[in-house]
């Protein structure tokens, strides 16, 4: 199964185009407002608003063979400590090597701006290489977890 962590995700299209190749069930996780897909495959949660309780429930369900699609880094680090595959939208996969620094990179990052309320935040702009790597690495990941 694929879950993806689906407010402000930008691959929820390819998401569900490279699932229907495979024939691989897709939970699509927000607290709303997302078009429901038509796709059999693609099953849209609705969850309560509040703080990570999308989050919760992804990681509530997601372990072994399973595939998350998340920017969320502490979400990865729990599902990832359950066994599942995460890949973040641009393609970066966070695995158990790589999640405990991400998470320790983002707190510092969270403690820098919190230190200089002046500082701006926000990344690179989501582009057509990241677009295309998160396609590869989607693939390659499905393939690792078929049974």
């Amino acid at each position: 199964m694929i879950y993806v962590d689906a407010d402000a995700c930008p691959v929820k299209a390819e998401v569900e185009r490279v699932a229907t190749r495979h024939r691989v069930q897709v939970y699509v996780v927000s607290n709303g407002g997302l078009r429901p897909s038509a796709n059999p495959l693609i099953e849209n949660i609705i969850v309560p608003d509040g703080p990570d309780v999308a989050d919760i429930w992804i990681a509530e369900r997601a372990g072994p063979g399973d595939v998350v699609i998340t920017s969320d880094i502490p979400l990865a680090a729990r599902v990832v400590d359950g066994g599942a595959e995460v890949l973040k939208p641009d393609g970066e996969a966070l695995t158990a090597a790589n999640v405990k620094e991400a998470l320790a990179m983002r707190d510092l990052m969270t403690d820098l701006r919190s230190a200089d309320p002046f500082r701006q935040g926000g990344g690179k702009a989501f582009s057509k290489a990241d677009r295309s790597r998160f396609l590869d690495a989607l693939e390659r990941v499905l393939r690792k977890v078929a049974p």
